[in-house]
């Protein structure tokens, strides 16, 4: 590895200058990880190539091309994402359906690893998780790139059926926020090409464009000197490099090829106000832009552009830090809020700081005034040295941890290196040469250079400020006359420094009585059972999956399930409200403070039928995140200002719930499942005053008063002998009384028989939603829970061809089930899809249709080959994943189950006639609720 070394005073004395520009000329270039194979063939196609093991066997192929919706024409507005969908509808090499199919026929699901994205200047396409275990796979995955990039079919048949899933995906994706975008990018993005170009694009267009027009813009757009591949996997290097060569280079860069032109965005001296509403907007939405030249992709390889990414990410952290504490008052000026650098929303040749807020429905002004003021504040003041060394700290602690797993990165996060290369010439000096570069510069900058920075990312002109909000009688709405008077205001304003209290005050200022082991045993799956004297159980599993991580899980049974019916209001959000506090002496706030630099985490949770934890940490954080445990048990701390907070937040949030149309939903489901029992609350704001802190703090502590029933589980880079010390320290040191509680049946099933609820409500959209729930007993074991996993996929891929395809009726239908082993075991159901309102009750009975087709004759062969190959893909995949692990103990402990041992064996032996017969005694027992909300029909 190369080690580049700077000069320290050569640093610091150019940072302290603060002038960004000067000393941009003078930094070495960034250097390029020696990794990744970059080429590019005469006819422009560029290529990168890495060989990386994590998953074995597996490969990611991508191609990303420099063409979205930004080079539409305006009749010509969605035919980008049309494309996208196109190319898995038909090519040279995979006519109709075969590319998919054959995809699938190797494990690779369409959705999961067969995806694309379109947006405004880029268009992704991905393979992944593909098993590269014959040449034969590879070849396949190469050529369907060759395909996407030069050989589509354009079927006219299958150009038409697209139209009604893409009209579908418009209903589905268009809500509040999107009909506001319409209505206020043309201001925002004022005489810039910007303002009409969101990817879905115009119905009409979709509706109506001639076949020729789609392969116009294809032959103009899809060409070599715009286009990326990228392959990252268990794969040979050199010879991905010679078959990309081979063919990729026949492909011809058309003649008097267009200019892939790049649209400004104009500056503004006056600030740009836009007010929008919507009736299905829940609560107001403030975004305020401070808009800035980008940089440009040439001078993104000076080493000048890490440093400036790194000052940004630092003020970004410690600005949102200041907004957080700010929502811990009583009556906070807002929601919730933060602040991000990055593109100008959708436009990617104009940056843009940005300050993002959720106001009170009578507090727009305030919240506005308040994000103005915060970040004027830091204009003029800057940050305080004890902010920025909190913040320096957790950014070098995850370099470190980045560098620490930088053998165990997984494909993806690679694949999505190089396509921002590709497509942004973002840098890829590999972690290696990063961690020794910023290594070097960090602790060379001071906080004057970061404000520095600050003071150019903010100025007096280019100010956006837009906001959203519910359409709604009596509401006061404030004009742009008066959101222009909150800027100048704020700009006259004499403001004061921030001033940041900091304590060096331990997380712990002594370390409790510590137990002892007193077993020691040899559990399932390479673990160790530890029993401590306070009859606490730790389940401890090493891995070498993750350098840098260690997870954590604990339950107990009894949850929520042993409090009284009457008290739901004060369980119903008992674990977010247990943790508004703090911990021991500290409060939220101050303990982020003290856990700046570190990687630990511990959340209680109280369930239905146990309490818990979970936390995880990097292994010499370990006795920090044991420390967090313990406190979560013996010192919950109240804070009544924090809880104060939290009920205003919560208030405003919910004022106009009933505004979105999914809330009628929501509740709607909620009393057609459990038949309006008192435990199937839907929180409310008039309900949240009369939540008790005092009485929430009380159950939660009567959950946590006993450990002895506690089972912990450890999973990942844990050494039994240095943590077994820790271990007997803080967990055994729990309380102990040893109450021998169970969980009881709090009778909150899901009905029995036939139910329906199709109700009508207008929406601005027309849109119908339906959700079909089918449940009834269920044996849970191993098989059982394979069966119902393999139904959801089943169904998907039938409803794939006959709902999505073959009648264009929706975007997508979504099947999943699962099974549950407490109080009883059941097994539950449920199929999810949006249509057009008056095609509804055509798409419920295509859904029945399928699910009694499957009863009577079982899956389609080649179907139930397929989800078998990606069920057993994905199991050897999870294998070296400490959260498989985990999840596998926890149901082994928790519920007695194995589900690991005998998995292949299970999968391979589970036959169609088996599905058949599952689904025939599942669906049988003829539970079913069906709830669905529509527009009115349009007759």
């Amino acid at each position: 590895m190369k080690v580049f070394k700077l000069k320290r005073t050569f640093a610091a004395v150019i940072l302290v200058g603060g002038a960004m520009t000067a000393f941009a000329q003078q930094m070495p270039p960034i250097p390029t990880d020696p990794n990744v194979r970059i080429g590019k063939l005469e006819n422009g196609l560029t290529y990168y190539i890495r060989h990386n093991e994590l998953p074995d066997n597996q490969a990611d192929f991508y191609i990303a091309q420099k063409v979205g919706s930004i080079l539409e024409e305006d009749n010509q507005r969605g035919l980008a994402h049309f494309l996208e969908h196109m190319c898995f509808n038909g090519t040279t090499h995979f006519p109709d359906n075969l590319l998919r199919e054959y995809l699938e026929s190797i494990g690779v699901k369409f959705g999961a690893n067969l995806n694309a994205y379109t947006s405004v200047d880029e268009t992704v396409y991905n393979i992944s998780n593909v098993p590269v275990i014959r040449d034969g796979i590879v070849d396949s995955c190469l050529l369907i790139l060759h395909d996407w990039a030069n050989d589509l079919t354009l079927a006219p048949k299958e150009i038409d059926k697209e139209r009604g899933v893409i009209h579908e995906e418009w209903r589905t994706r268009t809500g509040a926020m999107m009909r506001m975008y319409e209505k206020v990018f043309p201001a925002m993005y004022k005489d810039s090409k910007y303002a009409y170009r969101l990817p879905i694009g115009t119905m009409e267009v979709v509706d109506n464009f001639p076949y020729q027009a789609l392969r116009d813009y294809y032959e103009k757009w899809y060409r070599p000197d715009q286009q990326g591949i990228v392959v990252v996997g268990d794969i040979n290097v050199d010879s991905i490099e010679a078959k990309i060569k081979k063919l990729f280079s026949p492909i011809e860069m058309p003649a008097n090829a267009a200019e892939r032109k790049y649209f400004p965005v104009p500056d503004n001296d006056e600030p740009i106000i836009t007010v929008a509403k919507d009736k299905e907007q829940q609560v107001p939405i403030v975004y305020l832009f401070h808009k800035h030249d980008v940089v440009p992709n040439d001078q993104k390889n000076n080493m000048s552009y890490l440093v400036m990414n790194y000052m940004v990410s630092s003020i970004e952290s410690m600005l949102n830090s200041r907004l957080n504490e700010l929502t811990q008052q009583a009556n906070p000026p807002f929601i919730e809020a933060g602040v991000q650098d990055g593109d100008y929303l959708v436009a990617k040749t104009k940056g843009a700081f940005a300050a993002f807020a959720a106001a009170k429905e009578d507090g727009i002004i305030l919240t506005t005034e308040t994000l103005m003021r915060e970040i004027e504040r830091v204009r003029q003041f800057g940050f305080t040295a004890s902010e920025y060394a909190r913040a320096k700290a957790d950014y070098l602690r995850g370099l470190e941890s980045a560098y620490n797993e930088r053998n165990k990165q997984r494909n993806a996060s690679y694949v999505n290196e190089y396509v921002r290369h590709f497509i942004d010439n973002e840098p890829i000096p590999g972690i290696e040469n990063e961690y020794a570069i910023m290594n070097q510069i960090v602790p060379n900058i001071p906080v004057e250079a970061v404000n520095q920075v600050m003071k150019q990312l903010i100025t007096e002109k280019n100010i956006v400020l837009s906001v959203f909000c519910p359409e709604k009688d009596g509401m006061k709405y404030p004009t742009e006359a008066e959101l222009k008077a909150v800027i100048d205001k704020v700009k006259a304003e004499k403001l004061t420094a921030y001033v940041d209290k900091v304590s060096d005050e331990p997380l712990m200022k002594e370390k409790p009585h510590a137990g002892k082991v007193v077993k020691t045993e040899q559990g399932v799956f390479g673990s160790t059972i530890l029993t401590l004297s306070n009859g606490v159980r730790v389940i401890l599993k090493p891995t070498d999956f993750k350098a840098d991580e260690v997870r954590m899980q604990a339950f107990s049974p009894g949850g929520t399930s042993l409090f009284n019916d009457k008290d739901v209001l004060q369980f119903a959000l008992i674990s977010q409200i247990a943790s508004l506090g703090g911990l021991g002496n500290f409060n939220s706030v101050d303990l982020d403070k003290v856990l700046a630099g570190k990687m630990a985490s511990a959340s209680a949770m109280v369930n239905t039928y146990s309490e818990g934890l979970s936390g995880s940490c990097s292994p010499k954080d370990l006795e920090t995140m044991l420390q967090l445990t313990y406190l979560r048990f013996t010192a919950p701390r109240m804070d009544q200002e924090a809880f104060t907070s939290f009920i205003t937040r919560n208030k405003a949030a919910l004022a106009n719930q009933e505004a979105d149309p999914m809330t009628a939903f929501s509740d709607s489901i909620n009393v057609a499942l459990y038949n309006r029992h008192p435990r199937a609350l839907s929180m409310k704001a008039d309900m949240l005053d009369k939540i008790d802190y005092n009485k929430v703090m009380e159950l939660y502590k009567n959950r946590f008063a006993d450990a002895s029933d506690f089972t912990f589980i450890l999973v990942g880079n844990v050494d039994a002998k240095t943590a077994t010390p820790l271990i007997e320290q803080y967990l055994g040191a729990l309380p102990a009384t040893k109450r021998n509680e169970k969980f009881r049946d709090t009778g909150m099933a899901i009905r029995k028989g036939h139910f329906e609820n199709n109700f009508v409500k207008e929406l601005e959209t027309p849109k119908a939603t339906v959700l079909m729930v089918y449940s009834g007993d269920c044996k849970y074991d191993l098989k059982n829970n394979l069966q119902m996993s393999m139904l959801g996929q089943l169904l998907n891929m039938v409803y794939l061809r006959t709902v999505r395809e073959d009648a264009g009726g929706t975007y997508g239908v979504s099947c999943s089930g699962s099974l549950s082993k407490y109080p009883t075991e059941k097994g539950a159901f449920q199929v999810y899809f949006d249509t057009d309102p008056n095609r509804r009750e055509e798409m419920v009975k295509l859904i029945n249709e399928g699910i009694q087709e499957f009863i009577e004759k079982g899956p389609v062969s080649e179907d139930l080959s397929k989800v078998k190959e990606y069920m057993l893909k994905t199991y050897k995949q999870n294998q070296k994943e400490n959260g498989y692990w985990m999840g596998i103990l926890n149901t082994y402990y928790w519920e007695n189950l194995d589900m690991n041992t005998g998995y292949e064996a299970t999968v391979n032996a589970i036959s169609g006639d088996d599905l058949k017969a599952f689904a025939k005694t599942f669906f049988g027992q003829k539970n079913e609720v069906e709830v669905s909300m529509s527009s009115p029909v349009q007759k």
